[in-house]
């Protein structure tokens, strides 16, 4: 029986030395959805390793701030890029 290295489609598959992306994004979401003060219904939450990257519309330059506050508060988030915009 010959045994091969695992591989997704060709590619070697992805080790991440913190928590998967997928579940900081979700996090970083979760504490957007559930603060009171920031209206994040159009807010994208994208994690690049342990930087988040906040892109989408908000209502005042006081709720993009605070939305930048919340997601840097989550554990293992080391920097936030905010990239959201106010009508």
């Amino acid at each position: 029986m010959v045994f091969k290295e695992g591989t997704f489609k060709g590619e070697p598959p992805e080790h991440f030395e913190a928590p998967h992306p997928a579940w900081l994004e979700q996090a970083v979401a979760d504490a957007l959805s559930v603060a009171g003060d920031v209206d994040a219904s159009d807010v994208t939450v994208t994690c690049e390793g342990t930087r988040i990257i906040l892109s989408g519309n908000i209502s005042s330059p006081q709720e993009a701030e605070r939305a930048t506050a919340i997601a840097a508060s989550i554990a293992n988030v080391s920097s936030v890029d905010n990239r959201l915009s106010w009508l």
